[in-house]
């Protein structure tokens, strides 16, 4: 058994298509068809099993799918743990973050880390929770910044902070001028929100729910700013962090706190606990954690 085959075969299950997955290694397909067939030999017993035009993971080959992880990951270590005698001289840190947290919590802790440690590559990428998790769980990512809580036995979280959720409404709204809102205010005035899927629609569905009703947006988008780009049209209302409504600034919207209740999130770091924390992960995380420290 080869670790180019196991590369391989990672490849194929996430693809669960052999074309897509050999264009994602860039070789050929018959090439790849070859190197699982030797796996399967080498294995006793097939790995997928192809119905039709689909392809299946088999038990087999799950299992050995939760180990190809495992020994990936063991190299991974191995490489961390000699580059850290080299210290912070080189290197690379691959950081997920939260769409709503790179623009206004990251910057000054990574232009003070890059000042410092110029020769580390430092990767910050704007992604959704569960593509965070899945990215560390994959040692794609070597530590997360997310919405707590975020449970599962390999992960360690570390709280930086908690921020309140605040409603954003169009300058000319009726509401534009009051101290505060309260969260039932949407039963009845049109709101523009994140899809479902995300962790801070849930929490404001889960509130709503809480409060005896079901949320009803006439717009659901992806991005913040398409959504302040909408409220700021008159399109609606929203729900964002107030930090980051106050970071953007939009003289066309208006930032009202939500009270009764106090709708807060808790961000936090996130790593694998069996992952061998390298010098500049450490490093990283400490000046996030003096950083948010700071600005409260």
């Amino acid at each position: 058994m080869e670790l180019k085959q196991l590369e391989y075969f990672i490849a194929v299950c996430q693809e669960l298509h052999f074309t897509r997955a050999a264009e994602k290694l860039g070789i050929a397909q018959p090439s790849l068809s070859q190197q699982i067939r030797l796996l399967e030999h080498e294995i006793g017993t097939p790995l997928f099993d192809r119905i039709g035009k689909r392809t299946v993971i088999t038990e087999a080959g799950k299992a050995l799918l939760h180990h190809s992880y495992n020994v990936f990951h063991e190299l991974s270590q191995a490489k961390a743990a000699i580059s850290e005698l080299q210290g912070l001289d080189r290197g690379t840190l691959k950081i997920g973050a939260l769409l709503t947290v790179v623009n206004y919590l990251l910057p000054p802790t990574v232009a003070g880390f890059h000042r410092k440690y110029p020769n580390i590559e430092l990767s910050v990428l704007g992604l959704r929770t569960g593509d965070i998790r899945e990215g560390l769980l994959k040692n794609e990512l070597d530590l997360g910044i997310v919405f707590l809580p975020m449970e599962h036995h390999d992960l360690e979280c570390v709280p930086l902070y908690k921020e309140n959720l605040a409603l954003a409404a169009p300058v000319n709204h009726a509401l534009a001028n009051e101290p505060f809102v309260t969260l039932d205010i949407l039963k009845e005035t049109p709101s523009i929100l994140l899809p479902n899927t995300y962790f801070l629609r849930q929490t404001i569905d889960e509130q709503c729910r809480l409060l005896g009703f079901t949320l009803q947006p006439v717009l659901e988008m992806t991005t913040m700013e398409a959504i302040i780009n909408m409220v700021g049209q008159g399109v609606g209302v929203t729900i964002l962090p107030k930090a980051y409504l106050e970071y953007i600034d939009n003289k066309s919207i208006r930032t009202i706190p939500i009270q009764n209740p106090v709708l807060t999130t808790q961000i936090g770091v996130v790593y694998r606990k069996n992952k061998y924390l390298c010098a500049a992960s450490r490093v990283f995380m400490e000046q996030l954690i003096t950083s948010t420290k700071r600005d409260d």
